[in-house]
């Protein structure tokens, strides 16, 4: 299925905001991050490794997130494990905050259109 640009755009606003959602829950791996996302957004967001790092990078960079090598044991090859701060996990409230306030102004202006 090809999407169209208005789809794209909407996804890449709230990525950023989903996946730091998701570390603020648990620690967390990225092929883990990439398979919650799926199952969570029931196959509408499925991220390639390519879409997701950046994301991590930058979640990173900002100090909401921390990363560390997890240790691995046996045939287990070590993961690198992402965490939230503590910044990370006030940034991650003051964001749903915003996306809601913004997602019911949308919803009321579109509603608003019908009533006529």
């Amino acid at each position: 299925m090809v999407e169209d640009r208005f789809t794209q755009q909407l996804k890449k606003g709230v990525l950023e905001m989903l996946v730091l959602s998701l570390v603020c829950e648990e620690p967390t791996y990225g092929y883990e991050l990439l398979t919650r996302l799926k199952e969570r957004s029931r196959g509408n967001l499925v991220l390639k490794e390519g879409t997701l790092y950046p994301i991590l990078y930058r979640l990173e960079d900002d100090g909401l997130i921390l990363a560390r090598w997890s240790q691995g044991q046996g045939r287990v090859a070590p993961k690198k494990i992402y965490e939230a701060t503590e910044a990370g996990l006030e940034e991650n409230t003051r964001r749903q905050l915003v996306w809601k306030a913004f997602s019911q102004t949308v919803q009321g202006f579109i509603e608003g259109g019908r009533e006529k």
